[in-house]
């Protein structure tokens, strides 16, 4: 009876995953597109310009998340209460402290950070614009995160999926309504991104409100070996979200010749999902059973290690089509080093 009870189990909080990114991926988009439509070529490059520092807020919110809800239910299995709500509050801290570094760049020097990633003078406005709220926004950003992964490790996985889809509705709403509607430009755009995780957080108080959190804030001092913790089990997620990079976007003014070389990339970019899958789950697997240094050697060597010099050298050799092979190279060359890892693990474990 127990196997199929853990196989329904994981079966339920698979989906439920895979249905609440599969919404944020869909308000993504939908802001891509509506940006596009209402604000043309102009609006679409800040808004790809404004992409890596999205990434890096998300990717941030995640490090500290995962990494807090991964120990947190190591401890709740334990039972051990009093290092559960040091957990959760140390976690918060850490949220709190990422979100004023961020937010600063946002008040103090949005058009320098535009200038830095790449803006012209063309766009330089609507970039530093869109810029700006999105850092400003960056504890909503941050603290959705968090609670994303501490509420659905918390025995509440389909709160957490309601939470994430609801809250990407009703960014796809509000982007139609303040673009076009109520023509208020670029921060239609990114106000409309920054109220998505407002409403998420909104929805998840409901765990608080029927008393299902087994985690409490406790107004304790910092302690450095929870920040551990954090950092080093959640680091994978943060270089994961840092390595997706700058999204290319094909809209209505591409030429024939880009999306002939786009489909046909594609079909080899794609040919590396399968070993992509495995080394997320890879990756997950070690984090979550705390051997955080062979999941931190996984994400580093699909974002920064191998990419890179792979990307490089295949160019060389066969030029834009080496380009589009790097990709699938370097997630299969991950993986074998990942199986390896992995059987060499079982094998210690087996030793002891």
């Amino acid at each position: 009876m127990e196997q199929p009870s853990c196989i329904r189990e994981f079966s339920r909080y698979t989906v439920l995953s895979v249905l609440g990114t599969l919404g944020v991926s869909c308000y993504i988009l939908a802001d891509t597109f509506f940006v596009s439509k209402g604000l043309g070529t102009s609006g679409l490059a800040a808004l790809n310009i404004a992409i890596p520092v999205y990434n890096f807020i998300h990717g941030t919110g995640l490090m500290i998340g995962m990494g807090g809800a991964t120990k947190f239910s190591v401890c709740k299995s334990q039972g051990n209460q009093m290092l559960v709500d040091k957990i959760y509050t140390n976690t918060i801290y850490l949220a709190v402290l990422f979100s004023i570094a961020f937010m600063l760049p946002g008040f103090f020097c949005p058009r320098q950070l535009a200038f830095v990633l790449g803006a012209d003078m063309t766009i330089l406005e609507m970039t530093a614009v869109y810029l700006r709220w999105l850092l400003l926004f960056s504890p909503a950003f941050i603290l959705n995160d968090v609670l994303l992964c501490f509420v659905r490790n918390d025995a509440n996985p389909q709160l957490a999926m309601c939470a994430m889809l609801i809250g990407s509705f009703f960014n796809v709403i509000m982007d139609y309504i303040f673009i076009f509607p109520l023509h208020m430009g670029i921060f239609g755009a990114v106000f409309a991104t920054g109220i998505s995780p407002v409403i998420s957080i909104l929805m998840m108080t409901l765990h608080w409100m029927k008393n299902r959190n087994s985690f409490h804030f406790a107004g304790r001092g910092i302690c450095m070996k929870v920040v551990q913790w954090d950092l080093s089990l959640g680091f994978p997620s943060l270089i994961a979200q840092i390595s997706s990079g700058i999204v290319m976007i094909t809209n209505s003014e591409c030429n024939a010749r880009l999306q002939t070389i786009a489909v046909t990339g594609l079909k080899l970019y794609f040919i590396s999902t399968p070993f992509v899958g495995y080394n997320i789950i890879l990756a997950t697997f070690f984090t979550s059973i705390e051997r955080a240094f062979p999941a931190h050697i996984l994400s580093l060597l699909r974002g920064l290690i191998l990419i890179i010099p792979t990307a490089f050298i295949l160019s060389s050799l066969w030029k834009m089509t080496g380009v589009w092979f790097a990709y699938p190279v370097t997630e299969i060359s991950a993986a074998l080093l990942g199986f390896v890892i992995y059987k060499n693990g079982k094998k210690r474990t087996a030793c002891h």
